[in-house]
């Protein structure tokens, strides 16, 4: 049933990604950020299904099964910070992108600094963390193919191979409307693990959901578990919150909109999947510990291993549904990552915009294939660096939201300290990692601070002094 439903989705998905070469690709322009022509119903789809990976139906279910409801304040926090953003930073970004002529993030900070040699930089820092984050997401995929019993190595290559051919067919046009159709497909399974959970079923005879979250409260999963430490919390949520100003593949996102009406329907759409998607998959992972605490379930599943282990108690139909929209999950953010990396890599490195495609398709292929060997071979620190990757991209906050800001104050100081800012907050950054590994690196704590908070937070003085430099030497010349 799961290869059925799996071939289904590709076959889908391939036929709107053939059939979106329709809206023309004259330029790079067109292929990277679809020539800023995009409606409100594709852009919020290709935003949702790109910000929404696996890490949902997976991660944050398995989050909320071993850590409690404090995995929801986590979640509700990054999408009211990010609402808050895409509603301000962001819409800024969309206008002044129309003006500029912006297609990549990297760009975007080349031009606000004047400084190329910022932009070759972001770019290459794009390359180093988001390889490792698409070979962990593919690698990642493993765990879903293992649920139909099928060899993991070669789903996740087709995975892969599905990827890019999204890619290649149109660029952000294909990407943005399968995106669409991705996103419908990651809703209808969350919906349909919710209501598998939440109503009486064959599945697991005697389970009463009532009882469930009755337990789950008894138990102190309702309120802040010892997991959530303050520190802890701090160190999941700063390098979150700043996500839609820090991750390539989400601020390409806001260059694509045709005009005002569609950039503010998207975030309205956006905000109202945001929320629904994530009390269903923090819904999902209270229920499945309280069935775990009534002793329906085992109680020391490891968190991505918790929905798979329910699916696979369903009807075999609705099972190999989820567990395909969870692929669909992986592969939108996959594509639109590559997509995002290659073209900033293109830009930067390679040189004009105006050059032939077939150098950025190249670039493509040569991330998604890295990317996918990486995944294979199962290369330990590749793990210890997407785990990081939020936090190694965190400098770009300050960088992005006070060079828009502040743009006109830009002089040789400004533009020195968001080099040196970058530098000193990947230096924070590494440090940590070599320090601490994996998640001991996400949430190590110096001097009772998290590190992703001290990355931001010397990033951003050492950039707010290279400005206040040049706002004073700008006022002391015009005495």
């Amino acid at each position: 049933m799961f290869v059925a439903l799996l071939l289904l989705y590709i076959l889908v998905g391939t036929i709107i990604a053939y059939f979106s070469r329709k809206m023309g690709i004259k330029d790079a322009r067109d292929y990277i950020i679809a020539g800023g022509r995009v409606g409100s119903l594709v852009s919020f789809g290709t935003y949702a299904a790109t910000t929404y990976s696996a890490f949902m139906m997976l991660g944050l279910v398995g989050l909320a099964y071993s850590t409690g409801v404090g995995a929801l304040g986590f979640e509700l926090l990054y999408l009211l910070v990010t609402v808050i953003i895409l509603s301000t930073i962001g819409f800024k970004i969309w206008r002044l992108s129309r003006e500029k002529g912006w297609i990549t993030p990297s760009q975007m900070l080349g031009d606000i600094y004047s400084s190329r040699l910022l932009g070759i930089l972001v770019a290459g820092l794009y390359l180093f963390t988001m390889i490792p984050y698409v070979a962990a997401q593919i690698q990642g995929l493993t765990i879903v193919f293992t649920y139909a019993g099928l060899d993991p190595v070669a789903g996740t290559l087709v995975s892969a191979a599905v990827a890019y051919l999204w890619i290649l067919f149109a660029g952000m046009w294909s990407i943005a409307t399968t995106d669409l159709y991705q996103a419908i497909l990651m809703l209808t399974g969350g919906l349909l693990y919710i209501t598998q959970l939440m109503l009486p079923a064959p599945w697991l005879p005697g389970a009463s959901p009532s009882q469930a979250i009755a337990l789950v409260g008894e138990k102190g999963y309702l309120g802040l578990t010892d997991f959530w430490t303050p520190h802890v919390f701090l160190a999941y949520t700063v390098p979150w919150i700043f996500f839609a100003l820090t991750n390539p593949q989400v601020v390409m996102r806001l260059y694509i909109q045709r005009d005002e009406a569609a950039y503010r329907r998207s975030v309205a759409l956006f905000s109202f999947y945001g929320l629904l998607y994530t009390l269903i998959a923090v819904t999902a992972g209270l229920l499945a510990r309280g069935f775990a605490e009534a002793g329906f379930i085992p109680a020391n599943l490891k968190r991505d291993e918790v929905t798979i282990y329910l699916i696979r108690l369903f009807n075999p139909f609705v099972g190999s549904l989820i567990a395909v929209s969870i692929v669909a999950a992986a592969v939108s953010t996959v594509n639109s990552i590559v997509h995002a990396v290659a073209s900033s890599i293109y830009r930067e490195v390679i040189g004009s915009p105006r050059r032939q495609l077939a150098l950025l398709n190249a670039v493509s292929l040569v991330i998604i294939a890295l990317s996918s060997f990486l995944a294979y071979a199962r290369v330990a620190y590749i793990v210890d660096l997407s785990v990081m990757t939020s936090v190694y991209l965190l400098p770009l906050a300050p960088i992005t939201a006070i060079g828009l800001y502040l743009a006109r104050h830009v002089g040789s100081h400004a533009r020195t300290a968001a080099l040196l800012s970058l530098a000193t907050g990947e230096t924070v950054a590494v440090a940590s990692t070599l320090l601490n590994r994996g998640s001991r690196a996400f949430t190590s704590v110096y001097a009772g601070v998290p590190a992703s908070l001290w990355v931001l937070t010397v990033s951003t003085l050492v950039l707010l002094a290279g400005f206040m430099l040049d706002i004073y030497v700008s006022r002391r010349e015009s005495r």
